[in-house]
């Protein structure tokens, strides 16, 4: 069985981490928690499960602090977790399983991180990160901020996932902050800067700046295609509050220079054809989204609902407004056999309900 060092970086973070560790506790061999400047009782919890609490001065550099901490781990894979993580039991259970499988051949492990969640905590937004690597295989921690490993070697995908449940916004400007310091400094942005930079202006209502960004990204031959997908459907955002409406649907369709269509990006060009009422339109894409295969090992954000909920939900709502009655139905079944306590299948059953009364 493999052995693993469980490394962190926190700061002020005594409303989580006890939860965290209590979580993860039994999947590591090692704890290891490097504290960045925290004012209140973060290292205080941390010693409760490690002796093995450092400081670390804040450089701005989320890639320097994770280097620190993983350069301290002496087991045999390296494991990153925030302190607003949580391993539920199932998850835990796969963990474990994990471990005791895991050929020491493999240089990095790929997970799911589940980051939102609908009413009854099924997630809804997932995405693969790099989440055991190798100890001593030369893996660095690359970028200020959206800092990440670059997989190479071996990777093996698995089903282990790590939930992300934050609690409190620390500092909503730091990212920006950060890339702003970046850009005043004459650090050129790598291309995944370029794509990170431009969301975090599109999240601080900056659209006009944030589509200038993202048109550089796209241009830029060394992006990722994952992150030029996600990219168009964020620009094609930008163009639609800024009422240029034509960019915004071209810009969707732009996405399918990089790979066949997602259902995300598909759930986006019916919801442009569903708002002008062209519902034989909106019918095509909402159709080819539910039929679109989800691929979650292609490393790209995913929206689960896209992927069967939201398709099903406005093909009944485009064919009740077309008057076919029958394929309504049809979707709205559907919808209620993945989620029967969704409130719009709820609302819906009720609609459906009061319109065979009134026949």
């Amino acid at each position: 069985m493999v052995t693993i060092s469980l490394c962190m970086i926190v700061k002020n973070e005594e409303d989580v981490l006890e939860r965290l560790l209590t979580s993860a506790q039994d999947i590591a061999d090692e704890i290891i928690v490097v504290d960045t400047g925290s004012t209140d009782r973060t290292c205080e919890i941390a010693r409760k499960f490690t002796p093995l609490v450092y400081d670390f001065t804040w450089q701005d550099d989320f890639a320097a602090a994770r280097n620190y901490a993983f350069s301290l781990g002496t087991k045999d894979y390296l494991l990153w977790l925030d302190a607003d993580d949580v391993i539920t039991p199932a998850a835990k259970e796969k963990f474990l399983r994990l471990k005791e499988t895991l050929s020491p051949a493999v240089d990095v492990v790929m997970l799911p991180y589940e980051t939102a969640f609908d009413e009854e905590g099924n997630p809804t937004f997932s995405y693969f990160r790099e989440r055991l690597i190798k100890n001593h295989a030369g893996f660095r921690w690359e970028g200020e901020i959206h800092e990440v490993i670059p997989p190479r070697g071996n990777i093996l995908y698995g089903d282990a996932p790590v939930t992300h449940q934050k609690i409190k916004v620390a500092d909503p400007e730091r990212n920006l902050r950060i890339f702003e310091r970046m850009i005043a400094e004459g650090k050129p942005l790598s291309p995944r800067h370029q794509f990170y930079y431009g969301r975090e202006l599109f999240y601080h209502g900056q659209e006009a700046k944030a589509a200038t960004v993202f048109e550089t990204f796209l241009a830029d031959p060394a992006g990722w295609s994952e992150n030029k997908i996600e990219c168009t459907r964020q620009l094609a955002t930008c163009y639609f509050h800024q009422g240029l409406e034509e960019l915004g649907i071209t810009t969707l369709f732009r996405s399918f220079l990089w790979d066949s269509p997602r259902a995300e990006t598909c759930c986006d060009i019916g919801a442009y054809f569903l708002k002008k009422g062209l519902y034989e339109q909106s019918i095509f894409w909402y159709e080819l989204a539910a039929a679109t295969p989800r691929d979650d090992t292609k490393g790209g954000f995913v929206l689960g609902d896209c992927y069967g909920l939201i398709p099903y939900l406005q093909l009944c709502v485009c064919y009740d407004r077309l008057g076919d009655r029958d394929k309504a139905l049809h979707y709205h079944k559907l919808v209620g056999e993945l989620n029967p306590n969704h409130p719009s299948y709820l609302q819906n059953e009720i609609y459906f309900q009061e319109k065979k009364n009134c026949k």
